[in-house]
C-alpha cells in the first residue's frame, strides 16, 4: 500500500466506490431480471411495470457511471423488444 497522503486518500475513494457500486449492480441485476422473469412467466402487466423500473434504473447506473451508456441502451433495447413480442403474443 503506498505511504504519501494523496495515494491513501485514492485508496479510501475507491473502497467507498466499490462497495456503493456492488450495491448497485446487484439491484440493477435484480431489477432486470424481474423483467426477464415476467416475461417469461407471459405476464404482460407485470412485465410492463417492470420494464419501466428497469429502464429507469438502467439510467441513473449510466449517470452514476457505473454502466456505458451503449450498454444500458442494448439491455434497455432487448427487454423492450421481449415485452413487445410478448405484447404481441397476448393480443393474438
Amino acid at each position: 500500500m503506498a505511504n504519501h497522503a494523496s495515494a491513501l486518500k485514492r485508496h479510501r475513494q475507491t473502497v467507498k466506490r466499490t462497495v456503493r457500486n456492488q450495491g448497485l449492480r446487484t439491484r440493477l441485476r435484480h431489477v432486470v431480471r424481474a423483467v426477464r422473469h415476467a416475461v417469461a412467466g407471459k405476464d404482460v402487466t407485470a412485465a410492463e411495470e417492470t420494464l419501466r423500473r428497469a429502464t429507469r434504473a438502467l439510467d441513473k447506473a449510466v449517470t452514476k457511471g457505473l454502466i456505458h451508456r451503449n450498454n444500458a441502451a442494448r439491455r434497455v433495447s432487448r427487454l423492450s423488444h421481449a415485452v413487445s413480442r410478448l405484447k404481441a403474443g397476448a393480443v393474438r
